[in-house]
């Protein structure tokens, strides 16, 4: 795949706020995976699994934009190191409060077949 459709599909997808949009870009048995330090913190397997996670995670912000701080790319993968800002839409139990803005940086690793994306690893 050429480094410009992958950089495309990246792109779009950290851009991409409501679910649907993503899904339009994922494999149907897209692989997902999100490690808060070395820890396995959650996993998909497939367009179904994947877009139950989504529609959870979205509702924890009211707010939120993704920038790609820097790009590597591999043969079919990249890796994209990630700034992220979003604003709480709720109370977290024992932490931040609703209107919080957290500033986050992690890096995702992204896997591609077919022109689309088949795997997700997100690192944080």
């Amino acid at each position: 795949m050429k480094i410009s459709s992958m950089k495309d599909l990246i792109d779009r997808y950290l851009a991409a706020y409501d679910v649907d949009g993503m899904l339009s870009l994922l494999s149907q048995d897209v692989r997902f995976e999100n490690y808060s330090g070395d820890q396995l913190a959650a996993a998909t397997s497939g367009i179904d699994e994947f877009r139950k996670l989504a529609e959870q995670s979205r509702s924890l912000f009211s707010e939120r934009e993704q920038r790609i701080a820097g790009l590597e790319f591999g043969h079919d993968s990249a890796i994209a190191v990630i700034a992220y800002r979003g604003k709480l839409a709720a109370d977290i139990p024992d932490g931040p409060s609703a209107g919080t803005v957290l500033y986050l940086q992690g890096e995702s690793e992204f896997s591609f077949g077919n022109g689309q994306i088949t795997r997700i690893v997100d690192r944080s």
